[in-house]
């Protein structure tokens, strides 16, 4: 590899530098424009293909596989995943090093800090797993991704919860607590819409009554939205700083 000379100074220059804020709103966005656009085109353009049920009852909005799994909604939401995968990672190990920095010490907390690392890179890798195995083509496998992203990401906000709920008892910013009870809201919401989902998926399946395959797929998009809201509560966490990419010299890289 050519290695052109530069200065020191050049060197310890950020390449990148974004506001946390609208790092932040990019990952949001992304995830979002992508589910909503490709409901529209579904409900559009393939309303009987999407709204199909294996018992043949009146449905009225299709759940989020059914969505995702005609073209062009196909490479719609992939593309969007794709570019959201990767700063998804970048924000696993923000929060990692912060917790690390708060809670070395400690413990059963800085266990809990690798978990919830460990649950938020399966969550990221099951979200990419059910985007590129769409369930028209190997089901067992984009249920499996499904089922894995739901039970992470919600050991995930159980988890950190937790950590938060020991943060607040120590002296804490008015940022951190509002980040605290904005978690434990959405947390909490999440798991009732889960519940929900669950329950009118099995009765969908039970009993085989018109509508009721909706109100799943509402509960289904609320769970995905509400895990979304959860991960945007970071801006109370890091929205003051700033994201950034530079070149270390090479005396101080490791």
């Amino acid at each position: 590899m050519l290695h052109l000379p530069y200065s020191t100074l050049d060197r310890d220059r950020p390449l990148v530098q974004l506001p946390f804020t609208t790092f932040l709103t990019g990952l949001v966005l992304l995830p979002v424009t992508g589910l909503f656009v490709s409901l529209f085109i579904s409900i559009v353009y393939h309303f009987e293909e999407a709204n199909y049920t294996h018992c043949h009852v009146s449905n009225y909005l299709p759940s989020i596989s059914a969505a995702i799994s005609r073209v062009p909604e196909l490479y719609i939401w992939r593309f969007c995943i794709g570019l959201h995968s990767a700063p998804r990672f970048l924000l696993a190990t923000i929060y990692f090093n912060f917790y690390r920095g708060r809670f070395a010490t400690k413990l059963p907390e800085l266990f809990l800090s690798w978990l919830a690392f460990a649950c938020n890179l399966a969550e990221n890798c099951a979200l990419l797993l059910l985007t590129f195995v769409a369930s028209t083509e190997i089901y067992t496998v984009h249920k499996g991704g499904f089922l894995t992203f739901i039970v992470s990401s919600q050991l995930y906000m159980l988890i950190t919860c937790r950590l938060w709920y020991v943060l607040k008892r120590q002296n804490v910013h008015k940022e951190e607590l509002i980040s605290y009870r904005w978690k434990l809201r959405l947390l909490l919401f999440n798991l009732s819409c889960c519940g929900a989902a669950a329950y009118f998926f099995k009765r969908h399946n039970t009993h085989c009554e018109p509508g009721v395959y909706t109100l799943f797929a509402l509960f289904e998009y609320l769970v995905v939205l509400s895990n979304m809201a959860f991960h945007s509560t970071s801006v109370f966490d890091f929205g003051k700083e700033s994201v950034m990419v530079t070149v270390l010299p090479e005396d101080k890289q490791y």
